[in-house]
C-alpha cells in the first residue's frame, strides 16, 4: 500500500497501539477498561502477525 511493505505498516500500527495502551494505562487519556482490554488483545495479534511476517521474510 502506497509502496510501503506490510511489515512496516504493522510496525506503525503496533507503535500506535502501544502508545494508546501506555497513555490509557497511565490515565492520561480516559477510556473504559473494556476498550483498554480489547486494544491490548488487538495489539497482541498485530504484534504476532508483524513478527511472523518479519521472520518469514528474513528467512526466505
Amino acid at each position: 500500500m502506497f509502496g510501503i511493505d506490510i511489515i512496516l505498516w504493522l510496525g506503525i500500527i503496533n507503535l500506535l497501539l502501544v502508545l494508546f495502551q501506555l497513555l490509557s494505562g497511565l490515565k492520561v487519556i480516559k477510556v473504559k477498561y473494556k476498550i483498554h482490554k480489547r486494544m491490548g488483545i488487538l495489539l497482541f495479534f498485530t504484534a504476532l502477525t508483524h513478527g511472523t511476517y518479519a521472520l518469514v521474510s528474513y528467512l526466505i
